[in-house]
């Protein structure tokens, strides 16, 4: 018989213990929630009203947008609202909810990213069959194969840890709900579980390896190509670090 599950709700430690700090995240959070949200709503309409952002990049950078919107409003909103209380609580399906939506849109942003690393890969490497190559079909494809290797990456997340017993304590040294904190909290020997969670967030080295595939083959291409290729891979570079080190505290690796 597996330990018994007394939880129904964890305490979150937050940020700060001070009030005043507190109150200070309250704004400052806000604040760039807001520009968050309202800057990606921008990107994604300006996208789709424009007639000549019709390119598979500005395709993807609409669906990267969309799930940027998403992907702090699973954690932020509540973090936001507990600046104003003592207690910080949230129910045990709160927390899996929690847990599932910031992996689920997190792991997409890191695949979406992936998909983009590709496109730029066929435009440097092969860029008189790119038109060929990257048509509707395929953009459609490597979107929604991003969207499903997220769920999927998501969902195992999150079935190997509400499967766990949790009989106490039920404190959380986090501002949100996430699996390696939670792994901490278990009645049971997780080594194995931590095991399969590390190994289900390798598509961050999926994505570190595929911009290695495009600087390797720059070597081929002439100085002036090479040129051009650092140029337009060179934001999608930083946008991608920029994720990268977003998703990764999220995901809970320190």
């Amino acid at each position: 018989m597996g330990a018994k599950n007394n939880v129904t709700e964890f305490v979150l430690f937050g940020l700060f213990e001070s009030r005043e700090m507190q109150h200070a995240c309250f704004v400052v959070f806000f604040l760039f929630h807001v520009l968050t949200v309202l800057g990606n709503l921008l990107v994604i309409i300006t996208i789709n009203a424009s007639k000549t952002l019709k390119s598979p990049m500005y395709f993807f950078l609409s669906h990267l947008s969309f799930a940027d919107i998403y992907y702090p409003s699973t954690t932020i909103p509540k973090m936001i609202a507990d600046t104003f209380v003592e207690h910080k609580i949230i129910s045990f399906n709160g927390c899996m909810t929690q847990l599932f939506s910031a992996h689920f849109f997190g792991g997409t942003e890191i695949f979406l990213l992936t998909a983009m690393a590709y496109d730029r890969y066929v435009a440097i490497c092969r860029p008189l069959h790119y038109t060929a190559i990257m048509d509707c079909r395929k953009c459609g494809l490597l979107a929604g194969a991003s969207w499903l290797a997220g769920f999927l990456h998501s969902i195992l997340q999150t079935l190997l840890t509400v499967q766990l017993p949790f009989c106490g304590p039920n404190e959380i040294d986090n501002f949100f709900c996430d699996v390696h904190p939670l792994l901490k909290l278990a009645c049971a020997d997780t080594y194995m579980v931590g095991l399969i969670v590390v190994a289900n967030s390798a598509s961050f080295f999926i994505l570190i390896i595929s911009y290695v595939i495009i600087l390797l083959n720059l070597r081929s291409q002439s100085s002036e190509g090479r040129r051009k290729a650092v140029s337009t891979c060179g934001s999608h570079v930083k946008n991608a670090m920029r994720k990268l080190f977003r998703v990764k505290r999220s995901l809970g690796e320190k």
